[in-house]
């Protein structure tokens, strides 16, 4: 059986991102530095064809792909279950922000962010399940060919750790940051996924 590429990328810079707070339910337009990052994604797909653009269905990962279905001629795909997490409490807050409000359970979330969700969010362990299972079932709809996917940072880390048999509650510390419209790259063949790249910039002068 032929292997199946993924290139994840995360969404673009919008407001709250760029003060670092948390966004999951929260449908957060682009910033111009997101839009230009969107831009940059494009440029890359285009050097580096790939067969079917998949997306988030909220608007952040919708519009950081459209450049590049435009460029590519290619209509983009929604994966519901590729929805950012939802962090209940924290949403739209600062970690720092939250701590203020809530310092034991901002030091449990930190000591185990898996095991200590913020008050009301998604468990994560299932949003890890559905992470994965979503790109599992795109992979397989689209075998031996290369598929652009544009989600988000936490749910991509969680699935990231899913796949590649990483415990859960490292996903912080492993992955610390997807950088925006940075390219993350997953071989997968059947069940066996292999990671060849991790938030390789667009464009060399990107930070």
């Amino acid at each position: 059986m032929s292997s199946t590429t993924l290139i994840l990328a995360r969404h673009g810079q919008t407001v709250w991102h760029a003060e670092n707070r948390y966004a999951g339910v929260s449908d957060i337009p682009l910033t111009d530095t997101g839009r230009a990052q969107a831009e940059a994604l494009a440029r890359w797909a285009t050097a580096h064809p790939v067969d079917a653009i998949w997306t988030s269905p909220v608007s952040r990962a919708i519009v950081t792909a459209e450049p590049a279905c435009h460029a590519l001629t290619l209509t983009p795909h929604r994966e519901p279950d590729l929805r950012e997490c939802d962090f209940g409490a924290a949403e739209g807050r600062t970690l720092t922000e939250f701590a203020a409000e809530n310092p034991q359970a901002a030091r449990a979330f930190r000591e185990d962010p898996v095991a200590n969700p913020f008050p009301n969010a998604e468990d994560p362990k299932t949003a890890a399940t559905r992470g994965a299972t979503a790109l599992h079932r795109i992979a397989t709809t689209h075998p031996g060919a290369r598929i652009l996917v544009v989600a988000h940072n936490t749910l991509l880390r969680l699935a990231l750790c899913h796949l590649l048999g990483i415990p859960l509650a490292d996903y912080r510390r492993v992955f610390p940051r997807l950088q925006n419209a940075a390219i993350t790259e997953l071989r997968m063949q059947d069940r066996s996924v292999g990671l060849i790249s991790l938030n390789v910039p667009c464009e060399p002068d990107e930070a």
